[in-house]
C-alpha cells in the first residue's frame, strides 16, 4: 500500500508540475506557465518506472489448470497455483512525446516468478500424484503505455490510448518432479504463463492510470495561500507536446477564495516564448507580472495594506518632543505627547517584472496622529515609493527581498500649518527603512508556494526576470 502511494506521488509530481508550465500560443488567461524539458521527462520516467515496479510487486497471477497428454503415461491433470511475480528488472527505457500523446516504454526487462505445481493421473492399479515448487524467469519483456493529456473543465484529464506488455521468452526451473513433467509444463503451460504475465501487467498499468486520473479530477481548482488569497490553478487549454517537452498553461491569478474578481486584470498582450538559451534544467516555471499584481490587488481590496506604527527603533520619533525642530508648531500645540503614524496604501501597488529584477511602485498616505486622550489626526503626507525586489528560491517557495530605491513626499493636508518637507521626508525615510521594509521582507520571506507535492524539492534553482516575466529554472530531487 505504501509503495502504491509513492507511485501515485511520483505520477502526481509529473502532472502537478504540468499545471504550472509554458504557453505556445497567444491566450488571454495563461498567467503562469511552465515546461517539463527532456531532462525532466527522463527524470520523471526513471522515477515512474522504479515506483511502478514497487507498486505492483508482488503480483499474483490467476491459477492455471489443464489436462495434458504425456507419452507413455497418458492423461495428466496439472495445476499451477500461487503464481507470483516477485521481482522485475528493466534494462532500458525511453519516453517520447508527439501530437497524439506521451509514450513511456520500458524494454529488455526480466521478471522472476515463483509458483506451486501439482499433478495427478490414474493408472489401472492406483492414482499417482506429486507437487512441488517451480521458478520462472521471463526474458525480453517490454512494457509500453501511451497517454493522452487534455484539459477537462480546468483539470488535467489522463486517458490511455494504448497499453501493452510483450514477453519474448521464459525459462522454467522445477524443484522436484520427473523430467517428463518439466517438458510437459513447458509445452502445455508456457504460452499461458506468458499470456498471464502480459495481461496482468498491462491491467495493473491501466488501473494505476485510472486511479491517477480520478485523483487529478478531484484536485482543488484553487490553492489557498492563506484565508485572504488563493491561486487559481485551472488549466486554460490542452497541453501541447513537442518532440522534447510538454507545455501547459494555467489561469494563475490570485483571488479571494472562491472569487474571480482579479480575472478583470488587463493582460498586457500575449505571453512571449521563453528564451531558448535558458539553463538545461528539468523544469521551468514562469510567472507573469500579473500574477504578482493579482495577489497585491487581493490584499489591497481586503484592507491588509494599512498599518498603525506606534513602535519604532528610535521611539523618540513617536513623541512630539522628537519633532520639536522638525515641526515646531506640532510640539508647541501638543507638547510631549505620544504619536503614531497611520500608513495607508492608497491604491493597488504596481509590480513590474523588468530585466534582472522586479520593480514595485506604491502610493500611500501617512497620517500623523497625536495621542491626547484621543487620537487626533494633525497632518497627512502622500508618498510615492519606488522599490525593487530580488527574487530568491527558499526551499520550495518563491521568496524575495525588497529594497527601497527612492521616494518622494508631499503634504496632502495639515492642521498644524506648513511643514518643512525635506526634514519630514528624512524622518519618513528612517521609518520606511527600519520599520516598513523589514516588515514587508518578513512577510515576503515566508514565500509563495511553488507547485511541488510532498517529498520533492527544487535543486540548483536559478531565477531570471525579463520582459514582464519571472522564470525559475530548476532541477528536482526526491526526498523521502
Amino acid at each position: 500500500m505504501g509503495s502504491f502511494r509513492k507511485f501515485m506521488a511520483f505520477t502526481t509530481f509529473f502532472t502537478v508540475l504540468s499545471l504550472f508550465l509554458i504557453p505556445t500560443k497567444a491566450q488571454e488567461e495563461g498567467f503562469i506557465s511552465a515546461v517539463i524539458s527532456s531532462k525532466g521527462l527522463d527524470f520523471t520516467k526513471d522515477l515512474l518506472i522504479q515506483e511502478a515496479i514497487s507498486s505492483i510487486i508482488p503480483l499474483q497471477l490467476p491459477q492455471i489448470e489443464k489436462s495434458v497428454k504425456i507419452p507413455l503415461i497418458g492423461q495428466v491433470d496439472v495445476a499451477l497455483s500461487n503464481i507470483t511475480i516477485y521481482s522485475v528488472d528493466i534494462a532500458s527505457s525511453y519516453v517520447e512525446t508527439g501530437d497524439s500523446g506521451i509514450a513511456l516504454v520500458a524494454s529488455g526487462g526480466t521478471a522472476n516468478l515463483s509458483m506451486h505445481w501439482q499433478y495427478s493421473y490414474t493408472t489401472w492399479l492406483f492414482e499417482v500424484s506429486d507437487n512441488g515448487a517451480a521458478f520462472i524467469q521471463v526474458e525480453g519483456m517490454e512494457v509500453g503505455v501511451t497517454l493522452a493529456l487534455k484539459d477537462q473543465q480546468g483539470s488535467l484529464k489522463l486517458s490511455v490510448l494504448d497499453c501493452g506488455c510483450y514477453v519474448k521468452d521464459i525459462s522454467i526451473k522445477l524443484d522436484g518432479g520427473a523430467s517428463w513433467l518439466y517438458q510437459g509444463i513447458v509445452n502445455a503451460f508456457g504460452g499461458q504463463i506468458v499470456s498471464a504475465v502480459e495481461e496482468n501487467i498491462s491491467k495493473k498499468v491501466k488501473e494505476g492510470i485510472t486511479k491517477l486520473d480520478s485523483s487529478l479530477q478531484s484536485l482543488p481548482k484553487q490553492i489557498e495561500l492563506d484565508d485572504i488569497a488563493a491561486l487559481n490553478v485551472t488549466l486554460v487549454d490542452n497541453p501541447v507536446l513537442s518532440n522534447s517537452s510538454i507545455e501547459f498553461q494555467i489561469n494563475g491569478l490570485f483571488t479571494a477564495p472562491i472569487d474571480d474578481s482579479t480575472s478583470s486584470l488587463d493582460h498586457k498582450g500575449s505571453l512571449d516564448p521563453l528564451p531558448r538559451s535558458a539553463p538545461a534544467k528539468m523544469v521551468e516555471i514562469s510567472l507573469h507580472e500579473d500574477v504578482f499584481n493579482s495577489v497585491s490587488l487581493v490584499y489591497f481590496n481586503a484592507n491588509y495594506m494599512n498599518w498603525i506604527i506606534n513602535k519604532i527603533p528610535d521611539q523618540s520619533l513617536l513623541n512630539t518632543a522628537g519633532w520639536r525642530y522638525i515641526i515646531p508648531r506640532l510640539y508647541k500645540q501638543y507638547p510631549n505627547k505620544d504619536m503614531d503614524l497611520n500608513v495607508t496604501v492608497s491604491s493597488q501597488p504596481i509590480i513590474t517584472v523588468v530585466n534582472n529584477g522586479i520593480d514595485i511602485t506604491v502610493y500611500s498616505d501617512v497620517t500623523i496622529d497625536v495621542i491626547d486622550n484621543e487620537v487626533i489626526p494633525v497632518a497627512c503626507i502622500s508618498m510615492h515609493i519606488h522599490a525593487s525586489c530580488t527574487p530568491e528560491i527558499l526551499r520550495n517557495k518563491l521568496a524575495g527581498i525588497v529594497k527601497l530605491n527612492d521616494f518622494t513626499a508631499s503634504l496632502k493636508w495639515s492642521k498644524i500649518g506648513d511643514l518643512h518637507m525635506r526634514l519630514v521626508q528624512a524622518v519618513l525615510s528612517t521609518v520606511l527603512k527600519t520599520v516598513i521594509m523589514p516588515y514587508v521582507n518578513l512577510w515576503l520571506w515566508k514565500g509563495l508556494p511553488l507547485p511541488l507535492p510532498h517529498g520533492f524539492k527544487l535543486q540548483n534553482s536559478e531565477t531570471f526576470s525579463t520582459n514582464s516575466r519571472l522564470t525559475i529554472y530548476s532541477d528536482v530531487e526526491f526526498v523521502e
